[in-house]
């Protein structure tokens, strides 16, 4: 089927760090002719506003009252993900340490989910062939109406390996703890945490080389969108 004939299709991934989220999500993107969308980056950007503002981070009132302010765009090509706060590029700042150790705590505050969660929908709504939509509680909360839910998942042990990695010369087991810690933070915050929607495919990454994530993927969605 031609992609001009294929119905869109909307593809939420979700799952903690180090599982092969992004990789994933962008190579079946790009496989498939769908966008993408890393909603973890926006929470990094309005962080790293919030940073450079010397908002207080431990301050949830503080952060609510500035959430609507910093203007947020993401290029949702797969091939290059773009993003950008008030116009200026800021795809290698928002994977700083100092960023990454306060996303959490500035996710948590109501006004800033809410305030992202529109930007996420509107962007999958306009997605005109379909969209690869990769966070924490995009089946869940974002868009629980996605045409297919995968939910990633790996051993801590797998996870840190690749986590550390990534982050060159970081040590196994203090990425382990810091992921165990981003988890728990994660998983217990009030709105919209960290979790498996009921009719999410769980998809274990521990065994798996990411070539054979992306293939199983790619073959769920191709699945769903033939059943549309």
């Amino acid at each position: 089927m031609e992609n001009g004939a294929a119905k869109p299709v909307i593809v939420a991934i979700d799952g903690p760090s180090g599982t092969g989220k992004s990789s994933t999500s962008k190579a079946v993107a790009a496989q498939l002719g769908l966008s993408y969308l890393d909603t973890g980056a926006q929470y990094r950007a309005i962080t790293w506003w919030m940073v450079a503002n010397g908002i207080d981070i431990e301050d949830p009132s503080a952060i609510a009252a500035v959430a609507g302010k910093p203007e947020i765009v993401s290029g949702t090509d797969p091939d290059n993900p773009t993003i950008t706060v008030d116009g200026t590029d800021v795809a290698g700042p928002i994977r700083t340490q100092e960023v990454t150790s306060k996303v959490s705590a500035v996710s948590a505050v109501p006004d800033v989910r809410a305030r992202i969660t529109e930007l996420q929908r509107s962007l999958a709504k306009s997605a005109e062939i379909g969209i690869v939509v990769e966070g924490r509680d995009i089946g869940t909360t974002v868009l629980p109406d996605a045409d297919l839910k995968i939910f990633l998942t790996a051993s801590p042990e797998a996870r840190a390996a690749r986590r550390s990695g990534e982050l060159k010369g970081a040590d196994v087991n203090a990425t382990r703890e810091a992921l165990i810690k981003r988890d728990a933070a994660d998983s217990s915050r009030k709105t919209s945490p960290l979790a498996k929607a009921d009719d999410a495919v769980e998809v274990d990454t521990t065994e798996l080389t990411l070539s054979q994530v992306i293939e199983c993927v790619v073959t769920l969605v191709e699945e769903k969108r033939a059943a549309k």
